[in-house]
This record gives C-alpha cells, structure tokens and sequence, in this order.
C-alpha cells in the first residue's frame, strides 16, 4: 500500500469516526411546550401529566400547585424535568441528566426525543 493510499483510508476512517459521534450529541431543547386539549381544571391536568408520564416510564411527580417534576431512568442514564403547566398550556425544561453526555450544549439524542414522546402524550391524554 503505498502512502497516498495509506493517508487516504486514514482521512476517510476520520471522518467516518467524526460523523459516528456527531450521532451521539444534539443540541439540548431546553424546553419543549404544548397545549392542552379542551378544558380541565389545574387538577386534571396535574392527573393528565402523570397518567401519560407513567404510561412512558416518568416517575412524576407534584412539587406545588402548576409544578409537576418528571424522572426517566433506562438502564444507566437518567433524566430529569420540571414541567410547569396551567390549565391551558404546559412546558417541559431540563433539570439534569446522567449517562447522557450532556456537556453544557448538547445531550444524547435519545434525551430530546424522550421529552417529545411526553410532551406528545400529555396533549393526547383526556382531561378526566
């Protein structure tokens, strides 16, 4: 193999190596937000949060009146969230993580997608 060719496959297995951590960091979307469908009382949608966070895996749980604190644990990573909701809207920010090569910017992907999954199945949850 002579060394243009060397340095070549060296260049190319660096990228390569560069884009396959790029996959594992996303810029962290420090809150998310949505609305909630049709009326409910703060209660409701206290009950409504919980219900579709614990049918995701969230321990969640109320810190005060409009506050509720949203805890996901898979194998060695964990996520923390508070969500602060009225009885129209609600937002979920980021609190902290481990195990999420979370560096200040970015997090692990699967962190953003976790909190769209919830934030999608909070609005789909009936008011009761």
């Amino acid at each position: 193999m002579n060394r243009r060719h060397l340095l070549r496959n060296t260049a190319g297995l660096a990228l390569v190596a560069a884009g396959l951590a790029a996959c594992r960091y996303a810029p962290l979307q420090r809150q998310v937000g949505g609305e909630f469908v049709g009326h409910g009382t703060l209660a409701q949608r206290a009950d409504q949060i919980r219900r579709a966070g614990a049918s995701l895996g969230w321990n969640i749980e109320s810190v005060g009146p409009g506050l509720m604190r949203g805890t996901l644990n898979l194998r060695d990573h964990q996520a923390v969230v508070d969500i602060p909701f009225d009885t129209q809207r609600f937002a979920i920010r980021y609190v902290s993580s481990t195990n999420l090569n979370y560096d200040g910017t970015n997090i692990h992907p699967n962190y953003n997608s976790w909190v769209e999954r919830l934030k999608r199945t909070i609005i789909a949850q009936p008011a009761v």
